[in-house]
């Protein structure tokens, strides 16, 4: 059992602390912006809560961060009662944030400089993903401090991978979105064909589900998105927040994305209509409007 800290109880966060406290069997202590969210976990799980990250962090020998995007990310770890205020040296800092590349390797350096260790660690697979404790978890930094994080990471997680130097959790999560990106939006241009087609949706994807066009997101998602519900899934404006963060990246490393580029004004389509809170894909509603 360790000693472990979770700063950031959303949709995400959440059940992930849940998770380090009842399947890892962790002493788990949580911060939250909001500190009745906070109260709201601890009496669930029958943790305990802290009044900043510092105070949460104190004496923890691993502290996960799972927050919004690299401003808050700085604000709970490096600014004014952030968590590494607290840390104790040789403690292990984790962030689940999707965030850039930058922001990670500007943590590790932070990290180092006060004797903690520091890895990035994206994850994919939403929010059911979460509950159910089998989420993918692309890791950056150094080899030695990853083994030692994995076992209490494998508490909320399916694949727990290394990708490289600190910074490459953030870029595999990129390239994640990419393909996600990609993929739903050939979905959403079938199911929209196959409608005006005149085709049975339900008929065509049985057959095609099992060749080469099949997909997780065609599987899961084309029930939905053919019932014209959006309310199963990670939200638009996170997605939107990730591809500016990915596309960012492109312009820093000289890649190429035409289709990412495109799909992510889609988005910005989606949330004109008022869809910012609907799932990643309600893209077929901007072809259907």
């Amino acid at each position: 059992m360790a000693k472990v800290a979770f700063i950031g109880l959303g949709v995400m966060g959440f059940p992930m602390a849940g998770h380090l406290k009842t399947k890892g069997g962790h002493d788990v202590t949580v911060y939250n912006r909001t500190a009745e969210k906070a109260a709201a976990w601890a009496e669930k799980f029958s943790g305990k809560s802290a009044p900043t990250p510092a105070e949460a962090a104190t004496g923890a020998d691993f502290v996960f961060v799972c927050v919004g995007n690299d401003g808050d990310l700085r604000s709970v770890t490096s600014g004014e009662n952030g968590a590494l205020h607290g840390m104790k040296p040789g403690s292990v800092l984790i962030d689940n944030t999707t965030a850039s590349a930058e922001v990670a390797r500007e943590l590790y350096a932070a990290a180092k400089e006060r004797g903690v260790d520091f890895i990035d660690a994206p994850v994919s697979g939403g929010q059911a993903g979460a509950e159910n404790g089998v989420l993918t978890v692309m890791c950056g930094g150094d080899e030695a401090v990853f083994e030692r994080a994995r076992p209490v990471i494998d508490a909320y997680a399916r694949m727990v991978g290394l990708m490289g130097p600190a910074g490459s959790g953030q870029l595999t999560k990129m390239v994640n979105q990419i393909c996600i990106a990609g993929l739903v939006q050939g979905l959403a241009e079938a199911l929209h064909f196959g409608k005006r087609a005149g085709l049975d949706i339900e008929k065509v994807v049985e057959v095609i589900s099992k060749g080469a066009a099949g997909s997780w997101q065609m599987e899961n998602r084309h029930k939905t998105m053919n019932a014209g519900k959006y309310d199963f899934g990670f939200a638009v404006d996170w997605m939107r927040k990730d591809l500016g963060i990915v596309l960012t990246e492109a312009r820093r490393n000289g890649a190429k994305l035409p289709v990412t580029a495109v799909v992510d004004q889609f988005y910005g389509d989606v949330q004109a209509m008022g869809g910012n809170r609907w799932d990643t894909s309600s893209l077929l509603a901007r072809l259907e409007k």
